[in-house]
């Protein structure tokens, strides 16, 4: 083949990829924002037999573009893009690679297609997983399972040992397609930077960053900075699509999903329950004389009433409910909180409710009955009938029962395990 053919090839490949780019761009534009944060680079089919990312970067195969079409090829750079502003390549932690990079396409996939994007043949889609995060995912995949992730996670290092204790190579594309083909050497280093630039000249050189050889996995202070850039970026992209109007539902339950998955469920309750406590400034005058005639604002905070309910339906283990009680503990001295304790399964259990004044340190009984239906309405009901309403409810339980028709003229905050939904109120995912 001649340069001048290799060159027309090369043109006709950058054209479809920009392209499907400016389609994203227009018809899903919080997709599309994502897909211009990665400059695209051709690489080695070698070690790149379809696309991957190493979170600064798009590589893909030309061969596997042209083959393409322009719908498929869309659903490819979002999957793409999907993997970096979920920040998958810093919440492997001890995970197994592989059964990571499975878990996190069968995360991504379902979304896309939601979207309405054309996958291209043999993506991998199971409906049991729709609506979960890849932590939820992972431990449901079986060890043996030896299928293959549809692209290249070039940002994760390979794990240290196989199945028969041996050392893996020090290659990270352990654990992907195409391993006869990959190149012996180790990566190179690439110090290229990240670039925001979108569709220069650049973005489709094949010479920067190395073509012949992948990037090199992340290290764990790449890997945060990059995580933090995603962060912006995909809140960015919510904004622009949301100003627009083409934000959908499943996209705005997505970019919450991930907000919480960055910050772990006891810092999300720290900071619903605080924002509940009744801090104010008050101008008394102080009790002790003072030369200064003036009255100066003093912070003062009144004690708030919240209230727990902890699902005993047996969802829920003992070691999850004290693990609840003791993070409430740790809360609740700091607001100042007086904690009224209910349990309930398809009623409230005998003994409760219990109140503890905020000098007290909540404790459940060693034994409490329970393991029937989830009916959350006793709850709100005994709630009700008090004297007072509380400031604030914190519902503990897997969301799979009946709820209340009509909503409380107070703040509930579900702290949900698993994936069950909430008809209103503020879900926090349980880890």
């Amino acid at each position: 083949m001649t340069d001048s053919t290799n060159d027309q090839r090369s043109q006709q490949i950058e054209n479809k990829l920009s392209a499907a780019r400016t389609k994203l761009i227009l018809d899903k534009p919080f997709l599309g924002t994502l897909v211009l944060r990665l400059p695209l680079q051709a690489a080695n089919p070698a070690w790149c037999p379809t696309t991957g990312t190493d979170a600064r970067k798009l590589y893909y195969n030309a061969e596997y573009i042209e083959e393409l079409r322009a719908d498929e090829l869309q659903f490819v750079l979002a999957h793409e893009a999907l993997h970096c502003g979920l920040s998958h390549f810093s919440r492997r932690q001890h995970r197994v690679k592989h059964r990571w990079d499975l878990a996190c396409d069968y995360a991504i996939n379902p979304i896309l297609l939601a979207e309405g994007l054309k996958p291209p043949p043999g993506v991998m889609v199971l409906p049991q997983y729709e609506g979960m995060s890849a932590e939820e995912i992972y431990p449901l995949i079986d060890d043996n399972d030896m299928s293959e992730s549809m692209d290249q996670h070039l940002y994760d290092k390979p794990d240290q040992t196989q199945e028969g204790g041996q050392d893996q190579d020090d290659n990270p594309l352990d654990d992907q397609p195409s391993k006869k083909n990959q190149s012996p050497d180790k990566p190179a280093d690439n110090k290229d930077s990240d670039s925001n630039s979108g569709a220069s000249k650049q973005a489709f050189d094949e010479s920067a960053g190395g073509k012949d050889k992948p990037p090199p996995p992340l290290d764990q202070a790449e890997a945060e900075q990059l995580s933090l850039q995603w962060q912006q970026r995909l809140a960015s992209a919510s904004q622009q699509a949301e100003q627009s109007g083409k934000l959908s539902a499943v996209l705005k339950r997505l970019i919450e999903q991930q907000r919480q998955s960055l910050l772990p469920w006891q810092a999300l309750l720290a900071q619903y329950l605080s924002a509940t406590a009744r801090d104010d400034y008050s101008y008394q005058r102080p009790s002790s004389r003072r030369g200064d005639p003036a009255i100066y604002p003093t912070l003062k905070s009144s004690q708030i009433n919240i209230a727990i309910a902890l699902d005993v339906s047996g969802s829920v283990s003992d070691k999850e409910l004290n693990q609840c009680v003791a993070e409430m503990n740790a809360l609740k001295g700091q607001l100042r909180a007086r904690i009224t304790l209910l349990v309930c399964d398809a009623d409230i259990i005998e003994g409760f409710p219990m109140v503890f004044e905020p000098w007290e340190m909540v404790e459940l009984p060693q034994q409490i009955a329970g393991g029937g239906s989830t009916d959350f309405k006793p709850v709100f009901e005994c709630l009700n009938r008090q004297d007072q309403q509380p400031d604030a409810l914190v519902y503990f339980t897997d969301a799979l029962g009946t709820f209340p028709q009509y909503e409380p003229n107070y703040p509930v905050l579900w702290l949900v395990k698993g994936k069950g939904d909430v008809p209103w109120g503020q879900r926090i995912q349980f880890h």
